[in-house]
C-alpha cells in the first residue's frame, strides 16, 4: 500500500476540521478504513511493514501502527454514516463527546510512514527527553528519544489513545527542547480517568 498507509483524500471537507479517532473491531481496521473511505470520508490509516513466520513459510505483513483504531478528519454531521459502518465500535472520546486528536500528532505520524523510515509500534510513554529531529526527512518532527540496544528511536504519541510509535532516528540528528504545552493538563500528569469510548 503507497507510502505505508491509507489515505483517504476528500475535497468537500472543511480544510482544517478536527481528527478524531475511532474504535474498530480486532483486524477490520483496513475494511472500516476502505469503506468510509468509498463513502467519501477522508480518514488516515498508517501501516507498518512487518514479517510474520510460521512453521512453512514467513510472510510480509502491512499492520495497523494502531491496531483497532482509524483516524477520521471532520464529518461529523454525517455521524450514523460512521457509526453504522461494520466493523466500527464508537468513537473515542470523553464526556460524551468524541475527542479531537492535534494536527500536529497526526501529521507527525503520517510524515514518519510516508518517509519510508522504520517505524513500528511503541509502549506508550509520557517521560523521557523530549527532542526535534534538526535535519534529514525528518526534519521538525518532535518526540521522545529513547534507546534501544545500538539504536536511537524517536517515539511519537497519540495521547488521547495512549499510544505510540517508534521511528529510527540518528541521534547526533535530534536536539534536545523543551517539552511543548498541552491545552489541558500537562503532558506526564495523570488525567482525572481514562478516555471513553462514546457510542
Amino acid at each position: 500500500m503507497k507510502n505505508n498507509s491509507i489515505v483517504g483524500e476528500t475535497g468537500g471537507l472543511e480544510h482544517g476540521a478536527a481528527w478524531h479517532a475511532l474504535y474498530t473491531r480486532h483486524q477490520h481496521e483496513k475494511v472500516v478504513a476502505r469503506v468510509l473511505e468509498n463513502k467519501g470520508f477522508e480518514i488516515f490509516l498508517p501501516l507498518y511493514p512487518t514479517a510474520r513466520r510460521w512453521k512453512d513459510r514467513t510472510q510480509l505483513l502491512s499492520l495497523p501502527l494502531f491496531p483497532c483504531y482509524v483516524f477520521l478528519r471532520g464529518g461529523l454531521d454525517r455521524w450514523l454514516d460512521i457509526i453504522l459502518t461494520p466493523g466500527i465500535h464508537s468513537f473515542v472520546g470523553s464526556d460524551g463527546q468524541p475527542a479531537a486528536i492535534p494536527e500536529t500528532e497526526i501529521e507527525a505520524v503520517r510524515k514518519g510512514v510516508q518517509k519510508g523510515v522504520r517505524v513500528e509500534p511503541h509502549p506508550f510513554l509520557r517521560c523521557g527527553d523530549w527532542v526535534r529531529v534538526k535535519s534529514g526527512p525528518l526534519e521538525g518532527i518532535e518526540g521522545i528519544l529513547v534507546r534501544k540496544k545500538n539504536l536511537f528511536r524517536l517515539v511519537l504519541s497519540v495521547e488521547l489513545l495512549e499510544k505510540s510509535v517508534a521511528l529510527e532516528v540518528d541521534a547526533w540528528a535530534v536536539e534536545r527542547i523543551a517539552k511543548p504545552k498541552a491545552d489541558g493538563p500537562p503532558r506526564g500528569l495523570a488525567m482525572p480517568g481514562p478516555a471513553q469510548n462514546w457510542v
